[in-house]
Parts: C-alpha cells; sequence; structure tokens
C-alpha cells in the first residue's frame, strides 16, 4: 500500500462483476463491503464471492467491511477472510468499545480499521484507537452517527470529526480519511467537502463512485505554492541547525520541518 493511500473505493460485495471494475478503477484501496451495502439474504454470497476472489493476490490493497461484530455475520466473516492472501485489511463498522477490536483481533493476523459511528463511539475515540497493535487506523461512519445525533447540518459533525482526528494522531495512528460523499454527481460539492476535511486534518477519502477518485486526490495533494514553501523549509533547515526564520517572515522549526516533509512525500504521487 502507498504511504499515503488518499482515495479508498467502496464497493457491494455481492457484485462480483463491479468489484472487478473497482480494482481498475484506479484507487489506493479498494473496500469490499459485506455490510450497509448487501442485503440480509445476500449476506452468504457475499461472503462466498468475496472469499473466492480474494484467494489469491490482487493488483491492488483490498480491505473487506465486515458485518458488525455484535451482528448474527461477523464470526462467518472474519472465519472465510482472516488468512485469504487477497485480502490487506479489515475493516470492522460500529465499533463502539476496545473489547471489540481486541476480540476481532484475535481471529486474524490482518491489520484492522475501526469504523466509529455513533455517541459512544466517539466518547471512546481514544480508547479504541489504542485497543490492540493491530489495529492501523480508525474513521467515521458519518450516515449512522448522523442519525444517532440527529445531526442535520453539517457543522454539526465538526466537533467529532476533529475528536477523530485528535484521538487517531495521539494513539500513533495516520490521519483518518474522510467519510464518503454520498452525492456522485455533483463533483464540486465533493471538491469544497474536501477542502474542508483537510482544513481539518483528514488525509483522503472514502468514495463509492470512481468519478469521485480524481477530485479526492486533487484535494488531497499538495498545490505547487506548498511544494515550493516545503522546499524552502527544507532547504533552510539543511544549511542552519535548530530554529530560524525565513527571509519572508516565517518560521522555522522541528514541526515545521516535519510538516514539509510529509508535503513533499504527498507531492511525489503527482
Amino acid at each position: 500500500m502507498t504511504p499515503f493511500p488518499l482515495t479508498w473505493l467502496y464497493v457491494p460485495g455481492d457484485r462480483p462483476h463491479v468489484v472487478a471494475k473497482a480494482l481498475a478503477a484506479g484507487a489506493d484501496v479498494v473496500v469490499i463491503d459485506l455490510e450497509d451495502a448487501v442485503a440480509p439474504d445476500r449476506k452468504d454470497y457475499a461472503r462466498a464471492a468475496t472469499a473466492e476472489r480474494l484467494g489469491e493476490p490482487q493488483p491492488v490493497p483490498v480491505h473487506v467491511r465486515v458485518n458488525a461484530p455484535d451482528g448474527p455475520w461477523a464470526a462467518a466473516d472474519l472465519a472465510a477472510l482472516a488468512t485469504l492472501p487477497g485480502v490487506s485489511g479489515l475493516r470492522l463498522p460500529k465499533v463502539a468499545s476496545p473489547h471489540q477490536v481486541r476480540q476481532a483481533a484475535v481471529g486474524t493476523p490482518l491489520p484492522l480499521y475501526a469504523l466509529l459511528e455513533s455517541a459512544l463511539a466517539i466518547e471512546h475515540a481514544y480508547a479504541i484507537a489504542g485497543a490492540h497493535p493491530s489495529l492501523r487506523g480508525i474513521s467515521l461512519g458519518e450516515a449512522d452517527l448522523r442519525a444517532d445525533l440527529g445531526v442535520r447540518a453539517d457543522a454539526g459533525l465538526d466537533w467529532p470529526r476533529s475528536r477523530v482526528i485528535v484521538a487517531a494522531r495521539a494513539a500513533g495512528l495516520p490521519p483518518p480519511p474522510q467519510s464518503v460523499h454520498p452525492d456522485i454527481r455533483d463533483l464540486d460539492a465533493l471538491a469544497a467537502s474536501c477542502a474542508r476535511g483537510r482544513a481539518l486534518g483528514f488525509l483522503g477519502r472514502a468514495a463509492i463512485h470512481p468519478r469521485q477518485l480524481p477530485v479526492i486526490e486533487r484535494a488531497y495533494l499538495p498545490t505547487a505554492a506548498e511544494i515550493e514553501q516545503a522546499e524552502t523549509v527544507i532547504k533552510a533547515a539543511a544549511t542552519t541547525e535548530g530554529a530560524q526564520a525565513l527571509p519572508d517572515g516565517r518560521f522555522v522549526d522541528a514541526a515545521v520541518v516535519a510538516a514539509a516533509r510529509r508535503t513533499l512525500s504527498l507531492a511525489r504521487r503527482r
């Protein structure tokens, strides 16, 4: 997997032909969904089709979103997928406690990613983020969270979004990707939402249609001006040790240098 995945494309597990197309769509990670995208009477078929597909290595990293840990299908999902060579990670939906992460980790050596989708999960965000060494990331499931909180305006999610970002970083995890943007036609709104998410501290975003991928990537890649500023910081740090002020008045210290290095790492994706 790229060190900085920016695009995570969800695809229903009960539609193998759509999964095949998703693998060639250009996403950094393809997420085969066994949960919300699959009707109850299709769960067994989706699991079997996904296991068949992932019985061999895939051309891009593939994660599988299994069913909720307290539901009737989760145990079978984990048992079927735990050791398959084509699975790069498991996404655990509706996680609300550290125990659920630890319980999932017992049955698989795969990296785990927890989705926080309720008020209780937000309250436990840091504990969940540090629950087990196998946990490699946390992120929000905003549709369920909106329903749980009764949120009408997007601003109502600002605090939970910041909370999950802080919890991830405090636990030593990467910055979370944003939750999906549900309107696949309004790409301008998607770009504006990504810009807002990037300002909050997210890194990348989940998508539900391939047309969203280039919009997300453009939004999260550094601009030419940001690259130039980062290069100036790195050059200054190479010539003088310790904190310093640049000719344009910007102050440079170790934290600024670290941010500049991350900017340049992202820029190499262009």
